[in-house]
């Protein structure tokens, strides 16, 4: 087995403990809630009339386990309808696979986050190399003040802000939803043109959300990068601007690379800030309904995604910075 292979394989079994671990805390923290929602569940079932059998059958296929098992029975129950890639059914939308609600979700959350994640990297490092070169200037210095100042600035404040100025004032762009409502659904112009500019404002909030990382990350390591000696060598080589900048941008880029990864995973556990102003009906959206309407098994499986999705950006993340630079090889 190769040096990659062993670390590819090491990374997934840490990935899969980690999985583990968040969902048995899950489960005992569901567990641990006051009024136990297994059995408000059983209790709800039974005032509509269904048998103790037929109440226990439904709670079992919404939680994988009943209040009636030992919690050793139980924690083995759900374990096994996860493993089974069973999430339950849904409190709020009776009889609707967890699974189900999920996946319809994930789109409107997956897209726009990546979307605003690759403008914002690719606008982020463009500016970033231009401010370290350009540091002793004006241009330098406005865009450094630009990049500290969006940093700032909390992801919901963004959002609102964008949808004043974009909606309430000039009325450009829509506030809400994913599409006109009179538009029909399908791979058709008018409804892919109505999605694309529902989406417009979303993405520019993950987009502005990560533009100041990126860019004050950029020009630090731009700034490091210029300072080492073969840079100064290339200049008393004559080597040509053009070559020089561009060894300075492989150099200068390559720490960036394990922090686009990981802001994906970041940015996709905290879309919810973003799903709630624009009402998007995405995983954060979800997450956000059923928690207020107490929805456990929605939380449990959109917890466990959001946990799967962190881990993986995370060795994602280490494996491509393996790639990229041959020294973490060695």
């Amino acid at each position: 087995m190769t040096g990659f292979a062993r670390r590819l394989a090491g990374k997934l079994l840490a990935g899969l403990v980690m999985v583990w671990v968040v969902v048995t805390f899950t489960f005992f923290l569901v567990h641990a809630l006051p009024g136990k929602p297994g059995d408000v569940q059983y209790e709800q079932y039974i005032m509509q009339g269904l048998t103790p059998d037929q109440a226990q059958a439904k709670v079992a296929s919404i939680y994988g386990f009943t209040s009636h098992d030992s919690l050793f029975a139980q924690y083995a129950g759900y374990l096994g309808k996860l493993v089974r890639g069973d999430l339950g059914e849904s409190i709020s939308y009776s009889g609707v696979p967890v699974s189900h609600l999920i996946w319809s979700a994930l789109p409107w959350t997956v897209i726009p986050v990546l979307s605003g994640l690759l403008v914002s990297f690719l606008i982020g490092v463009v500016a970033g190399v231009v401010a370290a070169v350009k540091r002793s200037s004006r241009w330098g210095g406005l865009l450094s003040v630009s990049g500290s100042l969006v940093a700032g600035v909390p992801s919901f404040v963004l959002a609102l802000l964008l949808l004043l100025v974009f909606h309430t004032e000039w009325n450009l762009l829509p506030d809400a939803g994913t599409s006109d409502i009179t538009t029909e659904p399908g791979w058709n112009p008018d409804y892919i043109g109505s999605v694309v500019q529902h989406a417009v404002l979303p993405v520019c909030s993950y987009a502005l959300l990560s533009y100041g990382g990126w860019l004050l990350a950029m020009k630090s390591s731009v700034v490091t990068v210029l300072g080492d000696d073969f840079i100064l060598a290339s200049e008393l080589r004559g080597i040509a601007p053009v070559t020089r900048a561009r060894y300075i941008g492989r150099n200068a880029i390559l720490p960036l690379f394990t922090v686009l990864a990981l802001s994906f995973g970041i940015m996709f556990a905290g879309s919810f800030f973003i799903e709630d102003t624009f009402d998007y009906p995405g995983l954060g959206n979800l997450l956000l309904k059923s928690i207020g309407t107490r929805d456990y098994p929605v939380m449990a499986g959109a917890f466990l995604l959001i946990t799967v999705a962190i881990i993986a950006a995370n060795i994602l993340a280490d494996l491509c910075y393996t790639l990229i630079d041959p020294r973490v090889r060695r």
